[in-house]
């Protein structure tokens, strides 16, 4: 009874089982249903909390019963459209906070190590390399496919200063949630589960298939957005399952962004040159 007892006193902590043995961002301390019930919860949290915000306005309209003005106003109306972009905040920090409650179990693991927070010789260079890359094949897939006003251009046609909020978002916050949740809890959990190509290919179709709402006209997807969409999402997972770490994958997403939004922001500054280098192409061309 004593030699039972001095070993317990050595050994004060159960050893962890197979599952949970060593656990890595390709280990993760959670499964599969716990990464998509965090990636159902976020959809729907960026759904419900800019609702509650914008609601309380469109009834002071008057247009709250009227479904024609009201989807209107939402995509038009400056004050609509900040309300629901103000809204993103409380969305994104209650991801992160069901995130990291998820990751850690409650701060029995390190967030950092459990995602993967190393750069494992990825650089910022190769970010804006890669990036600038993709903005290459947007302007080839423009040419295939056509310039498109989709939901989201038209949201920014609302007011200017809608695009410099939607810039900080897109910069700031944006990459963080999204990376936590794809390739972190949904590609650590699914590659454990169904395989790593199994499991970037489903990250990528889901991160797709959220954004195509919002890159959409009249219900048919931007199909030149889309496409640099799908391969960038394509991208990112690619570079989580070769890195094993969530940190370059949150880069490479913040440069991407960082540069759409520069550009964004300096349109009317670079409108008037785009102008004249349409005309002098014209002019070539006749």
């Amino acid at each position: 009874m004593e030699n039972i007892q001095a070993i317990e006193a050595d050994q004060p902590f159960k050893p962890l089982s197979n599952d949970s043995a060593n656990p890595s961002p390709d280990n993760p301390p959670w499964g599969s249903w716990a990464a998509f019930g965090v990636w159902v919860a976020s959809v729907a949290l960026v759904i419900i909390c800019p609702l509650i915000f914008v609601l309380p306005y469109i009834a002071s309209v008057g247009i709250l019963n009227d479904r024609e003005q009201f989807q209107l106003a939402v995509k038009t109306d400056p004050t609509a459209v900040f309300l629901q972009i103000i809204g993103i905040i409380p969305a994104h920090l209650l991801t992160l906070a069901l995130a990291w409650f998820v990751v850690t179990r409650g701060r029995t693991f390190s967030f950092k190590e459990m995602l993967g927070w190393e750069w494992n010789g990825f650089r910022v260079y190769h970010a804006i390399l890669i990036s600038v890359g993709f903005y290459g094949l947007a302007i080839i897939a423009l040419l295939i496919f056509g310039d498109v006003e989709n939901e989201f251009d038209i949201m920014l046609k609302s007011s200017r200063y809608i695009v410099y909020v939607v810039a900080f978002f897109a910069i700031v916050t944006a990459p963080i949630v999204e990376e936590v949740v794809y390739r972190g809890l949904m590609y650590s959990a699914f590659q454990r589960t169904l395989g790593k190509v199994a499991g970037v290919l489903l990250v990528t179709f889901l991160f797709a298939l959220v954004h195509g709402a919002q890159y959409s006209v009249g219900g048919q997807p931007d199909y030149a957005v889309m496409s640099v969409l799908l391969l960038l999402s394509l991208t990112l997972t690619v570079l989580r399952a070769k890195s094993g770490n969530l940190l370059p994958c949150i880069v490479l997403h913040i440069v991407f962004n960082s540069i759409q939004s520069i550009l964004l922001i300096a349109e009317p500054f670079l409108r008037p040159f785009m102008e004249n280098a349409e005309q002098t192409v014209s002019l070539f061309a006749k």
